[in-house]
């Protein structure tokens, strides 16, 4: 029997008749039998290769051969445009053989929400933050709704594991299977990856495997780097390449996507802008704008990177660069989709060192080398927010439990440590514990319990942003400082336009705007980005021996190139690279962000002031013997814990031995 005789016959024949395919493709085919058998599973294919019909075919088929009641699929994925352009697809495929879907994310209405808790859908699309809420919810009746749960597939799974946003969708996954009657079948879904096996392995700790397909880097496309300068000089090169096409532009922030769409559209460009900041029906229009569109630039951050189905779309542009291989590949991959098409990406540079780095990510993937898909170490803060949401969940409960269930879904961290965090959280008052049971603690409450405990669904921490609305319309949401200081009148940049602040309601969280025709400043609080030390090798393998043919520079990026390679004057046999800048010296490392941190750190220990970035160290002259020689043995002043501790949801819950912990893994190159 074919693998594709193995599908429900009802499914055999809308493939055939009804969606007109000829056949599968060979992820899609090779998907087949390890789902029917059980498997968890790992299916891997490049951008646009199918793998949602790979994962979604043969579960339905298992929907149907084995009649499996209520709510019995999950789909998750990482955000909510994500699911929003799946749903119909996913609508249509289960609509074929007489089952349902439904979605559930904060931009559904309440009306659509009660409706589907009355009548549960077959396969549910959500997110793990969503997921939460119904757990901690007292309108879902748990054992009702995930009772009949059978399999979940984890979309973008590659996107999860690279931060806590996997640690913890990982453990609402272990915490879901208290309700249903079997362990509950884990698919994921990936592009390109250097380690699936591994990341199967930390997705289904337990049970049988299977990595489906391959993702191999292809180096097959039209990629150009030009060097303008300027955001400026970006928005003329926009306006005035590709007429007549579409074309996503790719920022790495939201301040900078609302300046270069203001600068668009005021070249007549017509121009959607799609960012996090955005309200729904924002983000509605620029996603709506990838099918309808022709003749038009769509200004994204990294929200519309994963997985949307983009269409015909022509060309992707990127300012700047992004910080990974992965990344660039995920976003060149929007393009080359119509047969015979080839997969492209102009990177227009605004300054040195986004030029370096989109040599140093180009060098890299012009090798087919991409980047391992690895959880951060160490996540106890994350283990505090499980055990907080937990015991919200269940009201009351034993500690032994507590501890069965962190073990359950923290297998990687020592046990020890479990008893060493709750006693600080009782101790804290983030728990109650009497008599072997722990409950909420008052300091849970104060300091979590606004909005239904809303702050304590997520893993990552975000700015109290302000509502702003014009009219009843909700426009976006806008960050507090940009309203500081004296001004007569305030201006702002929000969906690409120019606002004008008529009033601020602090008591509601609520900004008043009516349009503006003058220019307006964005601004939203954002983190500095981390640099591995391979893509800054890559950098200097670039400057010292050059692109691959498979890389264009333009004419201006040529001169920046031969300009940086004399200046820095590399030599191929030297480790480091230092040159006098006044009375510093700087040291060219090419170590990334964490080694360079630590270099830094031994030399401050040593009382040297001393800055640095990704690649390089800046120090007094005399004081460069630590280049190399950097103490690897870190034990973090109270001082240190409590500036890094800023940046850490949670971090008061987690007790400074494993804080410390969690905080030299992720920032420093400890042995």
């Amino acid at each position: 029997m074919s693998a594709f005789e193995q599908l429900h016959p009802s499914l055999q024949y809308h493939v055939v008749n009804t969606l007109g395919w000829n056949t599968l493709r060979p992820t899609q085919l090779a998907a087949i039998a390890p789902i029917h058998a059980g498997s968890h599973c790992l299916l891997l294919a490049s951008t646009a290769g199918g793998k949602t019909e790979a994962a979604a075919i043969p579960i339905l088929s298992r929907m149907l051969k084995e009649s499996w009641p209520g709510t019995s699929v999950l789909y998750i994925c990482p955000i909510k445009a994500l699911l929003n352009n799946l749903e119909h697809r996913l609508i249509h495929y289960a609509g074929l053989v007489g089952r349902t879907v439904e979605v559930w994310h904060g931009d559904v209405s309440q009306s659509r929400k009660k409706k589907a808790l009355q009548e549960a859908p077959d396969i549910l699309l959500t997110t793990p933050e969503s997921l939460e809420a119904m757990l901690i919810s007292v309108r879902v009746d748990r054992p009702i709704w995930f009772g009949n749960l059978r399999a979940v597939i984890v979309d973008e799974l590659h996107a999860f594991a690279e931060d806590d946003r996997g640690w913890h969708m990982r453990s609402v996954l272990q915490r879901l299977e208290h309700y249903s009657k079997q362990p509950l079948q884990r698919i994921g879904l990936s592009a390109t990856v250097s380690n699936p096996v591994e990341l199967l392995d930390w997705f289904s700790p337990v049970g049988d495997r299977c990595v489906v397909g391959s993702a191999s880097v292809s180096t097959d496309a039209n990629v150009t780097i030009d060097y303008v300068g300027t955001l400026e000089n970006a928005a003329t090169v926009i306006s005035r390449l590709h007429r007549g096409e579409k074309r996503l532009v790719f920022c790495d922030s939201r301040s900078s996507a609302e300046q270069l769409s203001s600068m668009l559209r005021a070249k007549e460009v017509r121009t959607f802008v799609s960012h996090a900041s955005l309200s729904a029906s924002e983000r509605r229009q620029a996603e709506a704008a990838f099918g309808e569109e022709k003749d038009c630039v769509i200004v994204a951050t990294s929200t519309l990177e994963l997985g949307i189905d983009v269409g015909d779309l022509d060309r992707v542009i990127q300012i700047d660069s992004p910080s990974t291989v992965s990344s660039f590949l995920q976003r060149m991959g929007r393009t080359g989709r119509r047969s015979g098409a080839l997969r492209n990406c102009l990177f227009l540079t605004t300054n040195q060192d986004a030029f370096m780095l989109a040599l140093g990510v180009t060098r890299l993937w012009s090798q087919a080398w991409v980047e391992a898909a690895r959880p951060p170490d160490e996540p106890w803060p994350i283990a505090s927010q499980e055990i907080l949401v937990a015991t919200l969940e269940r009201g009351e409960w034993p500690v032994s439990e507590v501890f069965s269930l962190l073990a359950r879904c923290f297998p990687e961290l020592p046990s020890e440590g479990f008893r060493l965090l709750v006693d600080h959280m009782v101790q804290e008052a983030y728990l109650d514990r009497s008599e072997g049971l722990v409950r909420v603690g008052p300091r849970t409450e104060r300091e979590f319990g606004r909005g239904h405990y809303r702050d304590l669904l997520a893993s990552f921490s975000g700015a109290q942003l302000l509502t702003g609305r014009c009219g009843s319309a909700e426009v976006g949401y806008i960050d507090p400082t940009v309203l500081t200081g004296e001004e007569p009148q305030r201006l702002l940049l929000l969906a690409g336009r120019s606002w004008l602040v008529k009033e601020i309601e602090w008591s509601k969280q609520t900004v008043w705007l009516e349009p503006a025709k003058e220019g307006g400043k964005a601004r939203w609080m954002g983190g500095a980005r981390s640099l591995s030390r391979e893509v800054c090798q890559g950098i200097r393998a670039a400057l010292v021996e050059g692109l691959s043919p498979a890389v264009h520079l333009s004419q201006r990026g040529k001169a920046e190139l031969a300009f940086l390679t004399e200046e820095l004057a590399l030599s191929p046999d030297a480790h480091f690279t230092s040159r006098q800048e006044g009375n510093q010296t700087r040291t060219w490392t090419f170590a990334g962000t964490k080694e360079n941190r630590t270099y830094a750190r031994s030399a401050s220990n040593q009382g040297v002031s001393v800055k640095f970035d990704a690649l390089s160290v800046q120090a007094p002259a005399a004081s460069l013997s630590f280049i190399g020689e950097a103490n690897r043995n870190i034990e973090l002043t109270d001082q240190e814990r409590e500036a890094f501790s800023e940046g850490i949801k949670f971090a008061s819950c987690v007790p400074p031995i494993l804080l410390c912990r969690t905080i030299v893994a992720r920032n420093f190159v400890a042995y």
